[in-house]
């Protein structure tokens, strides 16, 4: 994925990706987290440790949110785990079909990277901006939807049935 000069948005961005991944691939997901054995195939230690290296890419965003002044002067590893273990949960009880009306996983999800944002640090305004913005280039880029690359200034900058302040 493309770096852009709002790392926050990169940072939803990220979260998005994960979702996609695990959405368009749950079969895998499954096997990857230890929720399914297939023919007795388990993940060893090593593989597990092997497979952290996606989570670079995070830590990465997490320390261009901190030096953007975004997030709070924390520890980028913290941070970058803090967004991994959310969006997992989140994850693993969506594909468990868990989250159900009115709490689905598309209307907790949006919530959930702006709550995410505001408890590393970003204010309640800019976090809703940069999620909504990173809504809207993921459904362009992963979904082909089309709509603005970013929204308009002053329009509404929360999701549907997103809970946050402005």
């Amino acid at each position: 994925m493309a770096k852009t000069d709002d790392p926050v948005a990169d940072m939803a961005m990220l979260g998005h990706a994960y979702r996609y991944n695990a959405q368009s691939n749950s079969h895998l997901y499954a096997v990857m987290f230890g929720g399914l054995s297939l023919a007795g195939f388990s993940l060893s230690d090593n593989d597990r440790q092997h497979g952290r290296y996606t989570l670079s890419n995070v830590v990465e965003c997490a320390s261009r949110c901190v030096a953007a002044g975004r997030f709070s002067p924390l520890d980028a590893d913290l941070i970058a785990h803090q967004m991994w273990f959310a969006t997992h949960g989140l994850v693993t009880l969506e594909l468990g079909n868990y989250l159900v009306e009115p709490w689905d996983a598309d209307r907790c999800f949006e919530m959930q990277l702006v709550r995410l944002m505001i408890g590393a640090g970003d204010t309640p305004e800019r976090a809703a901006r940069s999620v909504a913005r990173a809504r809207m280039r993921f459904d362009a880029e992963f979904l082909g939807r089309s709509g603005p690359a970013v929204p308009e200034p002053g329009s509404e900058a929360r999701s549907p049935g997103c809970l946050c302040e402005r």
